[in-house]
């Protein structure tokens, strides 16, 4: 019997995702003066006010006010109106040093044993729904958003739109996990107030199902767009209106939303979040592991679904355990474990390999921190990044190295396929 799965996303503006974007922007400025800065931030986001708090060890001094500012004002909130504005919010500081009891687990002579910042376990996780081999649900979900915000800022269509924004999609697969059609697109979306509510509520809908899902389809293959029948169900706006939101509406904290970060529900999640946080924190870096790991592999064709789940001890650099689940959708007559332990001849895993594999000690983070740190396109950039204390500096920076395919040839050599 065919079954139902659901993912959700949220919109940069949403309060959570202005929290984790601050976080990781105060992150950026420290690594691209100090690429060996220890931080661990934390954002609070409410009515007219922030709160920055963490831990840092750095030889860089960031203004956290004015980098706090433009990410508020760079996500669209720049009017009084929605009781939360770049330029005229509270910005609270309450930044301290790192404990030397956790760094002098981390920080070694040799930097190849390199403790983990933390213990805990990571999961990577990888299946064939999409050419980005994340599940088909999430990625619509995090489609939808982008199109949306892209809509607001364009100012031609749906004019009305602010910041803050919700979807869901919900899959219709088949028992062997191959999906069949959208079944269920929910958006709320944050608006302007307008005179009457019912017209309103019917303009939102009609605009979403004829302006928006039409330029998300256009992004799509067309395997995928098939999937998108008449008989959609589609719940627009479902309390019937939404013009208090953003952090007026509802109290942001960093990593509140690390399922939408990561893979929608599908495989599992160690329950750590990312945002904030530098490489030396396994939470994110091994979590872009075991992703990388999991890509790869279902790439190489050992299978169509995999999970990869890494464990750490803090201040010790192997990991304490390497599991793979398969689902028993495997293409190797081999088992689960015996995979895993190719694994961990295939992919140096201990914390200082995973940064200079994946390229983690760089200013590259804001650019994750809303959409998805999953199933995004590896690209090159360039960024300047100044400073009234710290000076100038531009860097050619590789964004979401762990999302490359270069490890596929490895990977089937090792397997002999």
């Amino acid at each position: 019997m065919n079954y139902l799965f659901t993912s959700e996303s949220v919109s940069e503006g949403h309060p959570d995702k202005v929290s984790d974007q601050i976080s990781d922007a105060l992150l950026d400025q420290f690594l691209a003066f100090d690429p060996n800065s220890k931080v661990a931030i934390e954002t609070l986001v409410t009515t007219g006010q922030v709160v920055v708090a963490g831990e840092v060890k750095s030889s860089a001094y960031v203004d956290v006010q004015e980098v706090t500012r433009s990410v508020i004002n760079k996500i669209g909130y720049t009017k009084a109106a929605y009781r939360f504005d770049g330029d005229s919010c509270g910005v609270l500081t309450a930044i301290h040093e790192q404990s030397d009891d956790i760094n002098r687990g981390v920080d070694k002579e040799d930097k190849n044993e390199q403790g983990a910042g933390d213990q805990g376990m990571m999961f990577g996780y990888a299946c064939k729904d999409t050419d980005n081999y994340m599940p088909l649900s999430l990625e619509l979900s995090h489609f939808i958003l982008l199109e949306l915000a892209a809509i607001r800022r364009e100012g031609k269509e749906m004019t009305y739109l602010r910041p803050d924004s919700k979807s869901q999609v919900t899959i219709e697969y088949t028992e062997a996990n191959e999906p069949v059609k959208v079944h269920t697109i929910v958006v709320s979306t944050q608006h302007d107030e307008f005179d009457d509510d019912e017209p309103m509520l019917a303009k939102i809908k009609e605009d979403v199902i004829n302006i928006l899902i039409p330029r998300v389809k256009a992004l799509l293959p067309e395997r995928v767009q098939a999937l998108f029948g008449d008989d959609i169900i589609y719940h627009v706006n479902p309390t019937g209106k939404f013009v208090i939101g953003g952090p007026h509406g509802d109290t942001g904290l960093t990593g509140r939303k690390i399922i939408v970060d990561t893979y929608g529900g599908r495989g599992a999640h160690g329950g750590g979040a990312f945002s904030g946080k530098d490489p030396s924190k396994v939470d994110r870096s091994a979590a872009y592991a075991s992703r990388h790991i999991a890509k790869n592999l279902v790439a190489a064709g050992i299978a169509d679904e995999i999970l990869v789940q890494l464990a750490y001890a803090i201040g010790v650099a192997e990991p304490v355990g390497v599991f793979v689940n398969t689902y028993g959708r495997k293409n190797v007559k081999i088992s689960d474990g015996e995979i895993a332990e190719k694994v961990k001849t295939i992919f140096d895993l201990r914390p200082a390999a995973i940064e200079e594999r994946l390229k983690l000690r760089n200013p590259i983070y804001v650019d994750s921190a809303a959409y998805g740190h999953m199933g995004r396109t590896p690209v090159t950039i360039t960024k300047t990044f100044e400073s009234p204390y710290n000076g100038k500096v531009t860097k050619e920076l590789e964004l979401f190295t762990w999302e490359k395919l270069d490890f596929v040839s490895e990977v089937k050599k090792a397997f002999g396929i």
